[in-house]
């Protein structure tokens, strides 16, 4: 996924805030949380490009493992029911959705180590054939990115209509 990280986040944060409402979190700070929570799992590349020069493909990186914001998920889940400030349990809570987000909609056509790090094997639902250079025409040329550009229409409609609301 290019572009779809950034749109799905805030569309979860839209669609849970009314959910989180009662823990006083502010609609903008909040939407602000699944936004960085969304993209979160890809600061591996900073590592990927200026430490490992591209040796290890970065999904095989902890930030890109399932296991990873499961975990965090219940740590934030735990934390908001016992908490009595609700509201930097459910900013932390959002973050990790937005995470976990990220790591399905790469689970479409990247591969994705769901079973790490107990197994190595990775899954994808569909692949993405290697037909043009350079490499990431691969990606804007297939069928997926019609799903990308979706999620993105989606969310701007959406804050479109929110703002006029607001």
């Amino acid at each position: 996924m290019f572009i779809a990280h950034l749109p799905a986040g805030y569309l979860s944060a839209h669609y849970l805030h009314p959910r989180f409402a009662a823990t006083g979190v502010a609609r903008k700070l909040f939407v602000w949380a699944a936004l960085i929570g969304s993209v979160a799992p890809d600061l591996d590349l900073f590592y990927f490009y200026l430490v490992d020069h591209r040796r290890t493909p970065h999904h095989l990186y902890w930030p890109h493992f399932p296991l990873v914001w499961a975990l965090a998920l219940a740590a934030c889940g735990m934390w908001l029911y016992l908490a009595r400030r609700k509201a930097p349990a459910a900013l932390a809570m959002v973050f990790c959705i937005g995470a976990a987000g990220h790591i399905l909609l790469d689970s479409i056509v990247g591969e994705i180590y769901w079973r790490a790090p107990f197994a190595w094997e990775p899954t994808a639902l569909f692949s993405v054939p290697s037909l043009y250079h350079p490499w990431w025409l691969n990606f804007f040329l297939h069928w997926s990115f019609a799903f990308e550009i979706a999620l993105l229409a989606w969310a701007l409609a959406l804050a479109r209509t929110t703002r006029k609301r607001l």
